[in-house]
């Protein structure tokens, strides 16, 4: 739970239930029942999220809350699990791995990753699971409704899956060149970083994998020992326009005759001036279409 507890519009961003309705229910049906601080303000608890978490997804589902809301705990838990097994969409797959993801549920999770996987594939699965639930999961993260390790918890999951992945293709280069992918310092979030680097590999690329927080002094000495065909890295954490456009200039004065390519949320809301042969890549359809797969 968050030290403060969590506040009814923390379980509004997190259940898709508006406060209005939540604040109904309690009256209505003792849905929930809140605790008070010393200075009486009304907060909840990670049973009241979970409790909450369940019923929205019944209630999606087509159940009426005056029939939910007097079941036992048990009873709504058995009846989402059937539910949950009987619906699959992407947005169900979403609402059930944030359900895990704010137990904790290791195996529920994975288990649920697993199916996803095997029914979409990886890289749909990627696309059209895990990308839009790190999207909520940011949004939620603004609004402080999930604190830093449940976000840590999911990322690290989802890396493994794609470094498993990655180690199935193997190392070649069938191409005949390598692509650097590297995190300049300060940026942390590599999961796209990595996925990209996935891409690169399965079209045959030789890729240098460098990750997260790499200093540039180290970009500088790498030159010295690996003749690097393409480049590429991310902006994600913020950052001024002028300090992206001084970066990239100084990577294109080190990497001055390969391709470099960039993305990341910095560079979709700044959109900084390129130096010649740095490329944005909006998404991975677009990374496709550079490398030609």
């Amino acid at each position: 739970m968050k030290p403060e507890g969590y506040s009814i519009k923390d379980l509004e961003v997190l259940s898709g239930i508006k406060a209005h309705t939540i604040r109904i229910w309690e009256k209505r049906y003792n849905l929930l029942i809140p605790e008070r601080t010393e200075t009486n303000i009304r907060y909840y608890t990670d049973e009241d999220l979970r409790r909450i978490l369940n019923v929205s997804l019944l209630v999606k589902g087509g159940f009426k809350i005056s029939k939910v809301a007097g079941w036992e705990e048990k009873k709504i838990k058995q009846t989402v699990l059937e539910v949950s097994t009987n619906k699959n969409s992407e947005e169900a797959y979403i609402d059930r791995l944030m359900l895990n993801m704010v137990n904790f549920d290791n195996i529920s999770f994975s288990k649920l990753l697993n199916e996803i996987q095997q029914r979409y594939q990886l890289e749909d699965t990627i696309h059209k699971v895990v990308f839009p639930l790190f999207e909520r999961i940011g949004m939620y993260w603004q609004v402080g409704s999930v604190f830093p390790a449940q976000e840590h918890y999911v990322t690290h999951i989802v890396r493994q899956k794609l470094i498993a992945e990655i180690d199935k293709i193997g190392i070649n280069n069938k191409r005949g060149q390598t692509m650097l992918f590297f995190l300049p310092e300060n940026e942390m979030h590599e999961l796209s970083l990595l996925y990209y680097s996935y891409l690169a590999s399965k079209s045959g690329f030789n890729v240098i994998y460098l990750g997260q927080f790499v200093p540039f002094d180290d970009l500088a000495k790498l030159q010295l020992h690996v003749e690097i065909d393409v480049v590429f890295t991310a902006f994600i954490n913020s950052k001024s326009k002028e300090d992206i456009e001084q970066y990239l200039i100084d990577l294109k004065g080190l990497f001055q005759k390969q391709k470099i390519y960039v993305t990341g949320w910095q560079i979709n809301m700044h959109r900084p001036e390129l130096p010649r042969n740095v490329k944005t890549v909006k998404d991975y359809k677009e990374f496709r279409k550079y490398i030609g797969n």
